[in-house]
């Protein structure tokens, strides 16, 4: 059944708790720990009869229902999760499970569509809750389509700034704030805040996020997070509400293991027709899949290049804890076999041909355009055209500045400046693999943030300032370069707050990552889950 409504900010908790609530038959919701449940903790459950899934899927809406209203995580919730749940029961007990996440409950970022349930990209324009026009697709985004067929169960869609447009903190004009589970006063990282939080929370257990500049990385090293961040070309982007579709954003998981982020990208990764890019990753992928080959994997003899001023001039050197921080993961590192290159980008130039990167000024018009039209003949609106004509207001989203027009939607690779970018791009992509051949570089290993987490009020004198100030090492010259990305968790600061470093890669290198992630996860055991609080009662 589709649904065609949003619910959004407290109304979020109501719905929860009306889905959550006692049926006639017995349930065992109360009695399920669903704390850092993982995949595995999952099917087992499944396989021994301790649970079903809709005990489960209700014993994770009790929890939502309970710390929801606090940290805010979700802007909608999905209405059929528990009836999804029901069916999967019934055809686990007739032919087994569906598929490798078969029950597990699971969260997606609102830029990425549920066929007939409101997708906002946490734009107040696109909810009629919060006085815009309810944007409605009428089917699954491809990465959505391939959770489902694997048996995943979609509980609800998560909080992220307006049009995932801040790596820092998920402030969003339909939902507000999404809070961090270790520390409210801290920020959750950005764009994909409120799936890192769901996470992090065990209100899931496991998200998808999206990146464009940082979106999966920054929230999962706020939360001590798996995050992966593929190649580009490797997982479907059709039905996801685009920044830089053409060339740059990425769907990834979120998890709280690396082998729930590998088995999860079994699912997502591979081509399709719905996005003509995923062909690129033909004969890129393992043959045995990413988590069957997480066992093997080894950090013996394997180089990485630590990060410096040849890398970047921003944050870095770096803060004196996190460079403290990084020295004890490189110890740990190096004591699992693995031999350390110091800036191994010094002296190259890479610095100065990152900062001669040319602007594509008619990529978002163009990525808008296609997007709207895969919403489909019976959605509200398929074109900026008619919302604004529903809305009665005009969009200004990425339109001219001052009095100049709005850019066309051309093709990008139709334009001199998108010829441009492909030349930068290559040239920049030339450089980095010659550094990697140069020093016999496996990957690179940096902190995924060259400073400790930033508190949410920067400025006590001006409560409102939040400026988009993740001090971020990899992002964004990975996302430019399309090349993959892993963090994991590797030490925790005075303050409480994580400590995550991050495995970079050439281009289609995900199982090597995910490997050598795999590795330092088991070695140092650094997740914890957060001591969640109930809501303020004043």
């Amino acid at each position: 059944m589709a649904h065609s409504r949003i619910v959004a900010g407290s109304a979020v908790a109501a719905l929860v708790a009306a889905l959550s609530a006692p049926s006639a038959a017995p349930a065992r919701a109360q009695e399920l720990h669903v704390v850092e449940l993982t995949t595995e903790d999952v099917l087992a459950g499944y396989a021994a009869g301790r649970f079903s899934a809709v005990e489960l899927t209700r014993a994770f809406l009790d929890r939502i229902a309970r710390y929801e209203p606090y940290y805010n995580a979700f802007i909608s919730m999905n209405p059929d999760a528990l009836a999804t749940a029901a069916a999967l029961d019934l055809e686990y007990a007739g032919s087994g499970p569906r598929g490798p996440l078969h029950g597990v409950p699971v969260v997606i970022k609102d830029n990425i569509d549920y066929g007939g349930l409101v997708t906002t990209a946490g734009w107040e324009g696109f909810s009629s809750a919060t006085g815009g026009v309810d944007m409605v697709p009428q089917d699954d985004a491809a990465v959505v389509t391939r959770l489902r067929e694997a048996g995943a169960i979609i509980l609800g869609k998560t909080n992220l700034p307006d049009f995932a447009g801040h790596g820092t903190r998920t402030n969003s004009s339909v939902a507000g704030m999404t809070l961090n589970p270790y520390n409210v006063d801290k920020v959750p990282g950005g764009s994909s805040g409120g799936t890192a939080t769901a996470v992090n929370a065990s209100f899931a257990v496991l998200g998808l996020g999206t990146e464009t500049g940082g979106s999966i990385q920054n929230p999962s090293s706020a939360q001590a997070l798996v995050g992966l961040k593929p190649t580009y070309g490797l997982v479907p982007l059709e039905g996801v509400v685009p920044l830089s579709g053409t060339y740059v954003d990425v769907v990834g998981p979120i998890a709280r293991t690396v082998y729930d982020a590998a088995a999860t990208l079994d699912v997502l990764a591979g081509p399709t027709v719905e996005d003509l890019a995923t062909f690129a990753s033909e004969g890129h992928r393992p043959d045995g899949g990413y988590a069957a080959a997480l066992d093997a994997a080894t950090l013996e003899g394997k180089r990485f290049g630590l990060v410096g001023t040849g890398w970047r001039d921003d944050f870095v050197p770096l803060d004196p804890d996190t460079e403290e921080q990084y020295r004890r993961a490189i110890d740990v590192l190096k004591g699992l076999g693995a031999e350390v290159v110091e800036d191994p980008f010094a002296g190259t130039g890479f610095v100065d041909l990152y900062d001669e990167q040319p602007r594509v000024p008619t990529q978002g018009a163009h990525d808008m355009l296609v997007y709207m039209q895969g919403l489909g003949p019976g959605a509200p609106f398929d074109s900026i055209e008619e919302w604004e004509m529903l809305s009665g207001r005009p969009y200004t989203r990425g339109q001219g500045r001052g009095d100049a027009p709005p850019p066309a939607p051309a093709r990008p690779s139709a334009t001199e400046e998108g010829d441009a970018y492909q030349a930068w791009r290559h040239a920049i992509r030339n450089l980095f693999r010659g550094v990697l051949r140069e020093h016999r570089l496996d990957g690179l290993f940096f902190p995924q943030s060259g400073v400790p987490s930033r508190p949410v009020v920067e400025d006590p004198e001006r409560p409102d300032y939040a400026p988009n100030n993740w001090a971020e090492i990899p992002s964004n010259i990975i996302n430019d370069l399309g090349i993959p990305t892993v963090t994991v968790p590797s030490g925790w600061f005075e303050d409480g707050t994580p400590f995550v470093v991050a495995f970079v890669g050439d281009s289609w290198t995900e199982a090597e990552l995910l490997g050598y992630a795999y590795r330092f996860e088991q070695a140092t055991r650094a997740r914890r889950p957060p001591t969640l609080s109930d809501p303020p009662t004043n």
